[in-house]
Parts: structure tokens; C-alpha cells; sequence
């Protein structure tokens, strides 16, 4: 089975040696030919865009292998978010996942079971947020707090009659620093009133 290992350290001077050795010998151990080795050197495991994850997930694409090793969770993912995201893009192409440090394999029922529970864990979270949101816009409308995009500040009248008048659209917009869409708004709203 083909496999492509990814490494991550956030410091550049900390030894990424170690864990490309450990992944090697566990996939040697399974029966795995290591075809891809991606690593980030110094880059923190708090960006979601890494030149290593990138090119492991283009690799991915592309089928060259069939199972990613990892030495832990949080050498690849920076959040559960992102690791149901990367998760999903990996089950989606049919591809293996083996955390060494969590003893996570998907091909397993412990493994899916694992990430069925993470998918419920982050639809929770997005969920949670989502009435967070709700809540704080309520309590800011009760507060007398408008919600939505402030007004804009322009005389709609005037804007109306020069459109009316046969000034072009372009030129009315520039004129009072508004969209095409605004002025045709606002004429049409003068035309019905």
C-alpha cells in the first residue's frame, strides 16, 4: 500500500528527524511503501495554509497514495474544524488515515467511530456559534443598536431628479459617491412615491 507521511515543527531549529523516522518505521512495520514525504518547517500549526499540508493534499488529488501517517493530531490539524475539513477531503477520495501518538487508523471501527464523533463535535461547535451570533444580535437590537449596513447619507431626491433629468447612471453614481444600483433604487422609489 502506498503511503505518504506528514511532518510538522513550528520551530525551525526543533529536529523534524525524529518524527520522519518513527513515521518511516511504522510504515515499514505495516507494509507501507512511504511514495510521498511532506513536512513544514517553522511554521505554526495555527495556519491552515501550510506548503507541506498543500502539497500532501494536491498529492491526495492526484491518487498517489492510499494512506496518510501522521506522528499526532496536532502536527497536521489546527483545529477540529480543520481536521473534520482535511478529514472529509481524505475520506472523500478513499484515502487512509493513521495518527501514531492518538492510535487512530480509519480503516478500523474505533478510527471511523473517532471521526463520526469529531464530525458531531465540530457540527455542535458551528452550531453553538451560530446561536452566539443570533443571541449577541439580539441583545444589541434590545439595546436600541441598528443591525445591518448603515444608511447611506445622501440627499435621495436629488439624486432621483438628476437621474430623471437624463444624467447617466455612471455620472449620477460619482456625483453623490453611491452605486449604479442605489441610484436606480432611489429612482425607482421617487417614481412610485
Amino acid at each position: 500500500m502506498k503511503a505518504a507521511i506528514y511532518a510538522r515543527v513550528a520551530i525551525a531549529a526543533e529536529p523534524i528527524q525524529s518524527q520522519l523516522n518513527d513515521l518511516r518505521q511504522v510504515a515499514a512495520e505495516r507494509g507501507f511503501e512511504v511514495v510521498v514525504e511532506c513536512r513544514d518547517i517553522g511554521i505554526s500549526g495555527l495556519r491552515a495554509r501550510r506548503p507541506g499540508l498543500d502539497a500532501l493534499l494536491r498529492d491526495a488529488q492526484n491518487a498517489a497514495f492510499e494512506i496518510v501517517l501522521v506522528a499526532s493530531i496536532d502536527r497536521a490539524f489546527r483545529s477540529t474544524k480543520h481536521f473534520v475539513q482535511i478529514m472529509n477531503v481524505l475520506d472523500g477520495l478513499g484515502i487512509r488515515f493513521v495518527s501514531i501518538k492518538e492510535n487512530i487508523d480509519t480503516a478500523d471501527a474505533t478510527g471511523r467511530q473517532f471521526l463520526l464523533a469529531l464530525r458531531s463535535v465540530a457540527a455542535l461547535e458551528r452550531s453553538l456559534v451560530g446561536e452566539r451570533i443570533k443571541v449577541a444580535m439580539r441583545r444589541a437590537k434590545s439595546e436600541g443598536q441598528r443591525m445591518g449596513r448603515a444608511l447611506l447619507d445622501v440627499d435621495r431626491t436629488a439624486v432621483a431628479r438628476d437621474r430623471l433629468s437624463g444624467m447617466s447612471l455612471t455620472d449620477v453614481a460619482h456625483k453623490y459617491a453611491v452605486s449604479r444600483a442605489s441610484v436606480m433604487r432611489f429612482t425607482r422609489e421617487a417614481q412610485t412615491a
